[in-house]
C-alpha cells in the first residue's frame, strides 16, 4: 500500500510523518493552502453583535486559528454569555487549547447534519443569532436550516482556501512511479481538484481503481459519482489524523 495525502498543511505533513514512523510509504501532494479571509478584520464587530443566549458555530480548526488570532491582534475577545458548537471534536480541542472555551459538537460523523441534531438546535433558537465561522466556498446546510427554524444567522468567512496548481501529467507520472495506490482525501474541493488534475484517460485506467479513504458518507457519495467503486471507498470515523491513521496503519 503505497498512500498519497492529498490534506494540507500542517495536517497532511503530519499524517505522512506517522505513516512513514510505522514503515507505510505515503507521499505529500497538497492541493490548497489557507490565508486570512478578506473580511477577517470584522471579527470583532461580528461578535460585539452577539448577546446572552446567541450561538458561535466553528466549522474548523482554521476558523479557530484565524479568528482566535485576529482577536488577539486587535484586543477583542470572544463573548462569555453565548454558546459554543464546533464541527467535530479536534476543532473543539483546538478552541479550547487557544481560549480555555469549551464547545459541544458531534461524537459521531463530524459533519453539519450531525451538528444539527442538538435538541437544543432542533427547537428553542426562533429570533437567536447565530454566527457561523467558516471558509469560503463552504457549504450551506447548517445556516439555512438555522435559518429555517428561525435564528438569525450571520456567516462570517475567516479564511480562504487557495487551489495550489500543478501541472497534472508531471503529477501523474510521479504517482505512477510511486506506485500510488490508496488515496486520502477530506474535502470536496480537493477530491474534485485531483480527479481533474489528472489527465482524463487515466482516470478511469488508474485513479478511480485507487483505493479511497473519505471521512463522511457524503465524500464517499460524491467519489462515486465521479467514478469510484463503492468497495474502493473507506470511511473514516472523523476527518481527524488518527482516524486516518487508524485505517492505514
Amino acid at each position: 500500500m503505497n498512500i498519497l495525502v492529498t490534506r494540507p498543511s500542517p495536517n497532511g505533513e503530519e499524517l505522512v510523518h506517522k505513516l512513514l514512523a510505522i514503515g507505510k510509504f505515503a507521499h505529500h501532494l497538497p492541493l490548497i493552502y489557507f490565508s486570512s479571509g478578506k473580511n477577517l478584520p470584522l471579527i470583532k464587530k461580528y461578535l460585539n453583535l452577539l448577546e446572552s443566549g446567541d450561538l458561535l458555530f466553528f466549522l474548523s480548526q482554521h476558523a479557530v486559528k484565524y479568528a482566535h488570532f485576529q482577536l488577539l491582534k486587535t484586543g477583542g475577545h470572544w463573548p462569555s454569555t453565548i454558546t459554543y458548537y464546533s464541527i467535530g471534536s479536534r476543532t473543539s480541542l483546538k478552541m479550547y487549547i487557544l481560549s480555555g472555551i469549551s464547545s459541544k459538537y458531534p461524537y459521531n460523523e463530524e459533519t453539519s447534519e450531525n451538528l444539527l441534531q442538538f435538541p437544543e438546535l432542533i427547537q428553542n433558537i426562533s429570533g437567536r443569532r447565530a454566527l457561523i465561522l467558516k471558509g469560503n466556498n463552504g457549504r450551506t446546510l447548517l445556516q439555512n436550516t438555522l435559518q429555517q427554524r428561525g435564528a438569525l444567522v450571520l456567516s462570517f468567512e475567516c479564511y480562504t482556501r487557495n487551489p495550489i496548481k500543478y501541472n497534472g501529467q508531471e503529477q501523474l507520472n510521479l504517482m505512477l512511479a510511486l506506485n500510488i495506490t490508496t488515496i486520502v482525501v477530506t474535502t470536496k474541493e480537493t477530491l474534485k481538484q485531483l480527479y481533474y488534475l489528472i489527465p482524463q484517460h487515466y482516470r478511469d485506467t488508474w485513479l478511480i481503481q485507487c483505493q479511497l479513504i473519505v471521512v463522511s458518507i457524503r465524500l464517499s457519495k460524491i467519489a462515486e459519482n465521479l467514478g469510484w467503486n463503492k468497495t474502493n471507498i473507506i470511511i473514516a470515523k472523523s476527518a481527524n489524523n488518527n482516524a486516518i491513521f487508524n485505517i492505514l496503519k
